[in-house]
């Protein structure tokens, strides 16, 4: 049978039409998109032509984000109550909830392949941590293990976390219960293991807006089961979102040289007011919670650099500098490239009470900076310890510096 060869170009010609068709209308959506964000944020027309240049729209964009950033999270009116539905599954008995956990899927860690729901009883001082979080945690866990391994030992782990408000405390309370947004949909992960297993420690990350009981929720179900927990919660770092509130920023300053020590300072004073706020009330419930000393580190991280003092760093903020190897990679605060090292060694030192400087057998971490150089990561270990010794919540001090926490001697 002879072939029309008129086919061919026919289809060429409709492949092209359909292309044409998607490109105007991803123009249409994007034109769409200048006009809706001109009129939500008229200010990012600095030249008042009533369009939006593309740098126009990165400033817009970036107002967006710290308006999305600073906006308050709306929390079921059942918080209010004094007890839980019925059917939360923290009332369950144990092999209740396991039965339930085993009967859905998994939930998200971290942790990778190292993620159990049990472990043997370590060496004395090897804490065994079940943990939610977010992706402001997730550099730390992700480099714990490398690092407790290159210190003798394997760090066991439970995580079930999240990205941004879905990695909050309450989020995970409502999740693994079935409960408010979650109504008779458990994924009760963490509450198998806690009450079907032995732990000693559990790790938080904070999220705007937290109350006390988000957290008194979980001690409450955790010394249930397990009597003498420590718990532990990261404090965040400077973030551009908080720089905007503090000092009435409408979008990002123009250049890094706006965050001198006394701005890391004020943003910082503004923050951990409210953090320690929150830390004394739950420690009402508990007086074994700690803050992981995360703001002091990266403060002292940022200060540093200004001062010269981080090989191979080029700078604070990406979205602000446009180096590649800055502390932050993004608008939200995301650590940049080989900084989540630190957040590990804070980790490491408020857990086990040691500086990071004592571990002698090189690190194995999984992805390995091209910039990062032995001398950087002295340095982090370095900040780590101090940041961690010097805050009044870590529960670690070394007043005799010799890398060793004094509770430990």
């Amino acid at each position: 049978m002879k072939k029309n060869p008129l086919i061919p170009l026919f289809a060429s010609l409709a492949i092209m039409a359909i292309g044409s068709i998607e490109n105007a209308q991803a123009q249409q959506r994007s034109e769409a998109r200048m006009v809706q964000m001109l009129k939500r944020f008229p200010e990012a027309d600095t030249n008042g032509d009533g369009k939006l240049s593309p740098k126009e729209f990165q400033a817009a964009t970036q107002m967006a984000q710290a308006a999305a950033a600073r906006a308050i999270p709306k929390f079921d009116p059942g918080w209010e109550e004094d007890e839980f539905p019925p059917h939360a599954v923290s009332l369950k008995s144990p092999e209740e909830i396991m039965a339930l956990y085993k009967s859905g899927k998994p939930g998200r860690t971290y942790a990778e392949a190292a993620d159990a729901m049990s472990f043997h009883k370590p060496a004395d001082g090897i804490l065994r941590i079940v943990g939610t979080g977010h992706s402001f945690t997730a550099p730390g866990y992700r480099t714990l293990p490398a690092i407790t391994r290159a210190a003798g030992f394997e760090q066991p782990l439970s995580l079930h976390n999240g990205g941004g408000r879905t990695g909050s405390v309450s989020y995970k309370w409502e999740e693994e219960n079935g409960i408010f947004e979650f109504d008779g949909k458990p994924l009760p992960k963490l509450l198998a293991a806690i009450s079907n297993a032995e732990w000693e420690a559990m790790i938080w990350g904070p999220y705007t807006a937290d109350r006390p009981k988000f957290y008194t929720s979980w001690i409450d179900f955790c010394e249930k089961y397990n009597p003498g927990m420590k718990y532990f919660v990261i404090d965040s770092w400077p973030t551009l979102n908080q720089a905007q509130m503090v000092f009435g920023l409408k979008g990002n300053p123009e250049s890094e040289s706006f965050f001198t020590d006394e701005v890391f300072d004020r943003i910082n004073e503004v923050a951990d007011k409210g953090f320690a706020d929150l830390i004394k009330e739950v420690r009402e419930t508990s007086e074994e919670v700690y803050v992981l000393a995360t703001r002091a580190a990266m403060t002292e991280a940022a200060k540093r650099f200004n001062r010269g003092e981080l090989p191979g760093v080029q700078g604070l903020y990406k979205v602000i500098g446009g180096k590649e190897n800055s502390i932050w990679a993004d608008q939200r605060g995301h650590l940049g490239p080989g900084f989540a090292r630190l957040e590990g060694y804070v980790f490491y030192a408020t857990l086990y009470g040691k500086s990071p400087e004592l571990i002698s057998t090189p690190i194995k971490f999984k992805k390995p900076s091209s910039f990062q150089s032995d001398e950087l990561d002295g340095v982090f270990r370095e900040i780590a310890w101090k940041a961690v010794a010097e805050h009044p919540f870590s529960g670690v001090t070394d007043k005799n510096g010799n890398g060793i926490g004094d509770h430990l001697e």
